[in-house]
């Protein structure tokens, strides 16, 4: 197939507060409640942060079956909840559930979903066995309408150890990106697009062997990946580019990566983070970047980490096996006073937090 070409894209505003909300607005104008998956996916929960004078629906414990990903959806009202079984879309009470459309699939295991920069697009990997080297992904409007589905080429994954490359989607327009672990060592990356627009069929292009990338997220028009030399931007090609480091990170490996953008607040923040089950240290530092400044800047050690959200309310809410806790973006990057919170510390399991509206 003719290989498709990344589009650039503009970083649009999410909600009509946000610029203020970057900029230093006090996080107590305004309240929010956050979203966490706990108990190794089997309960969402919710805690609420800010005041508005008015007084939120109590807060709520929900069980779910196989959960696997949160993500806050345009407008902050809603959530995508997905679980192996497929995504449903929920309120701010995690209920009222609305099925995404279903998948025209023999089996639906989802494993992992991701969302587009400007939030219109949502991204899923189908993966039931991965032994028999099928997987095949799903991109979703907003609305939960299907923009079309693909067969990935057959995945022969190598002899999976502690350091070997994760699976990671990301997405872009209406182009999918998965990284999968490569079978001779290091990543390799996959594009996937319509033919024609409007197919409800998608192609993919011929795996490329890069080095091993170990997370995936977008900031405007373009996807970054993380890397055992530092963050780099993915080339047209899909492959990371070393020229193009992101210097106020350095060259060092990180594992986790996450931007405004793949967390729905919109900022130019990035978080970036070395595991600590690979690294064998009792925690690392969570770092922040603002775009601007020559260095990322240290926020705190974290050991555990599972996800990082960047919210509305100008606040970083960092989610471990156990705890979640905010840290302040604004006071944090301008002061180096990150005013950290504790909001929950008898979690289970934890695995994903997002913010709504309430």
């Amino acid at each position: 197939m003719t290989r498709p070409r990344f589009r650039p894209l503009a970083l649009a505003l999410l909600l009509p507060g946000l610029l203020a909300a970057c900029t230093g607005t006090d996080e107590g104008a305004v309240t929010l409640r956050l979203a966490v998956l706990t108990d190794g996916g089997a309960t969402v929960r919710t805690v609420t942060t800010g005041d508005t004078g008015t007084t939120p629906d109590p807060d709520v414990s929900v069980s779910v079956t196989d959960g696997v990903a949160l993500d806050t959806l345009p407008g902050g009202t809603r959530l995508a909840l997905t679980l192996r079984a497929g995504i449903e879309s929920r309120d701010v009470n995690i209920a009222g559930p609305v099925a995404f459309a279903t998948l025209p699939f023999a089996q639906t295991c989802l494993t992992t979903t991701a969302f587009s920069a400007l939030r219109d697009r949502l991204l899923t990997l189908n993966d039931c066995d991965v032994t028999d080297g099928l997987q095949q992904l799903a991109l979703y409007r907003i609305d939960g309408t299907l923009v079309w589905t693909a067969i990935l080429p057959v995945f022969t994954p190598p002899i999976i150890t502690a350091d070997t490359p994760p699976i990671r989607i990301a997405v872009i327009g209406n182009i999918g990106v998965v990284a999968r672990p490569a079978l001779g060592g290091g990543s390799e990356t996959i594009r996937v697009a319509q033919e024609n627009t409007g197919d409800l069929v998608a192609e993919y292009s011929t795996p490329i062997t890069t080095p091993a990338i170990r997370d995936l997220a977008p900031q405007g028009s373009t996807i970054y990946a993380a890397t055992d030399t530092g963050i780099q931007p993915l080339s047209d090609l899909g492959v990371p580019d070393a020229a193009r480091t992101v210097s106020a990170f350095g060259s060092g490996r990180v594992d986790r990566l996450w931007t405004g953008a793949s967390t729905g607040g919109g900022s130019n923040l990035f978080a970036a983070w070395r595991d600590t089950t690979l690294s064998g240290a009792s925690s690392e530092p969570l770092r922040v970047w603002d775009g601007v400044r020559t260095s990322a800047v240290f926020v705190a050690n974290i050991a555990e980490l599972r996800d990082v959200s960047f919210a509305l309310d100008g606040r970083l809410y960092a989610l471990t096996r156990t705890t979640l806790t905010s840290y302040d973006t604004v006071y944090g990057l301008g002061q180096g006073n990150w005013q950290a919170t504790l909001l929950l510390s008898d979690l289970n399991d934890a695995r994903a937090v997002t913010w709504l509206v309430p």
